[in-house]
């Protein structure tokens, strides 16, 4: 693998208790992680190959659809969501999906979410943010932020049982202290948007892009129609 190349990736923020005081739910990445060592993330991580073949039990909706395919190369929106659910699992251990049966047998990293009676769906989940990791860093992500309300998970929400051991210290923080942990500061930005719009159901007008690209670095808002517009 080229550990230089972008890599697409989904990242979800799960908001617990939306409308009353928000929690947020973070663990903390290993000392020795290539990327982010020792900061309080988000659960996400590199869309997979298979992620773009795996069946959703109900699409993203839009805006949050036309918003993914916006200054895209190439509609990846169905891989991406299914990568954000599919990191959600493995991190946390926490389901987000429906009922159902799989129509042939998942590909090894979905086994457990399966075998639990469950379906990925994408219904429920906002795209909030885009960033593009900037250049010199030992890895670099094209990362599309997702926002799901907790209400939306099918298991326990404080059941981290059935998480890898990628993030320690598994925990809903509220969003008010969030702030005082050690975050990436792309963290910090994102958590400032979704703070500002955390009571409100309806999507954002638009999401902020961080653009870091190799020849130039550019604030955008997509808004799923026409060119992307520069704040």
């Amino acid at each position: 693998m080229d550990k230089t190349a972008i890599r697409n990736a989904s990242t979800v923020i799960t908001l617990r208790d939306w409308h009353d005081k928000p929690s947020v739910l973070m663990g903390q990445r290993g000392a020795k992680a290539a990327f982010m060592p020792n900061k309080f993330v988000f659960p996400g991580g590199a869309m997979d190959d298979t992620d773009r073949h795996i069946p959703l039990a109900k699409p993203i909706t839009e805006p949050h659809r036309a918003r993914l395919v916006e200054d895209a190369r190439e509609d990846l929106t169905d891989g991406l969501v299914a990568a954000a659910i599919r990191e959600l699992w493995e991190e946390t251990g926490l389901i987000l999906g429906q009922k159902g049966t799989w129509a042939s047998a998942p590909h090894e990293d979905w086994r457990g979410f399966a075998d639990a009676g469950f379906v990925p769906s994408g219904e429920a989940l906002q795209f909030v943010f885009r960033a593009i990791t900037p250049p010199g860093r030992p890895r670099r992500f094209d990362a599309r932020f997702f926002l799901v309300n907790a209400d939306a998970i099918q298991n326990d929400l404080d059941d981290f049982s059935q998480a890898c051991d990628e993030l320690s210290h598994l925990q809903w923080i509220p969003l008010t202290d969030a702030q005082s942990f050690d975050l990436p500061f792309i963290t910090e930005v994102v958590l400032a948007e979704v703070a500002a719009n955390a009571r409100h159901d309806a999507p954002p007008a638009s999401v902020p892009f961080f653009r870091n690209d190799d020849e130039e670095s550019l604030f955008l808002r997509l808004r799923g129609y026409g060119p992307s517009e520069s704040d």
